[in-house]
């Protein structure tokens, strides 16, 4: 079916399938809007093809009604991660001090600036696997790389956020500091030092 063929028939059966995802999504005209919209393009871009096995009519209202179900699963996992959050957030707040919190931020900007100085593959992996939760198969597949090519990337990225972070003293009077102790961390500064 040609592209103009195609808007025609999107254009003669919209409100229909307005009401169609209206229903679909429990009336929540923003929802319906969004999941219609994702239907057009589906079909526009070819990722959804009419095979003339019914009419075009039934077929619509069936990418709408998987393309709804598909928005709605997205939806409740968004809303669990983000209960997860804030469960995770209320935790730490009721169990850390006012000085271990103003740290845990000072580290994460110092992780921030960190992820600037890696190569853009490392970068990627590391906001991948840390900030979005992906595992480094799934991060591999975005990314569009071999398994073994990420997590040579993950690894490296590590090492180099690791030596950054002790260069920068980012572990000065913290739970690493108190664990290893300052001779230790002088040891691993001047022996990096050394290797350059």
């Amino acid at each position: 079916m040609e592209n103009a063929e195609l808007k025609s028939l999107l254009e003669k059966h919209h409100q229909e399938s307005y009401g169609w995802a209206l229903s679909c999504c429990s009336r929540i005209s923003n929802d319906a809007e969004v999941v219609l919209q994702s239907v057009y393009l589906k079909l526009l871009q070819g990722k959804a093809r009419f095979d003339g096995d019914s009419s075009f009519r039934t077929w619509l209202f069936s990418v709408i009604r998987k393309t709804a179900a598909d928005y709605k699963r997205r939806a409740i996992l968004r809303k669990l991660r983000l209960v997860k959050y804030q469960q995770d957030i209320e935790r730490l707040s009721q169990t850390e001090t006012f000085d271990s919190r103003v740290y845990r931020s000072e580290l994460q900007v110092l992780f921030q600036n960190a992820l600037l100085i890696l190569p853009k593959r490392q970068r990627e992996v590391l906001q991948l696997v840390f900030y979005h939760d992906l595992t480094l198969i799934e991060a591999a597949k975005v990314m569009e790389v071999s398994v073994g090519s990420a997590r040579t990337h993950y690894e490296r990225a590590k090492k180099r956020i690791r030596e950054w972070m002790i260069k920068e003293k980012a572990f000065n009077d913290s739970e690493f500091e108190q664990r290893y102790g300052r001779k230790e961390n002088q040891e691993i500064i001047q022996r990096d030092a050394a290797a350059r």
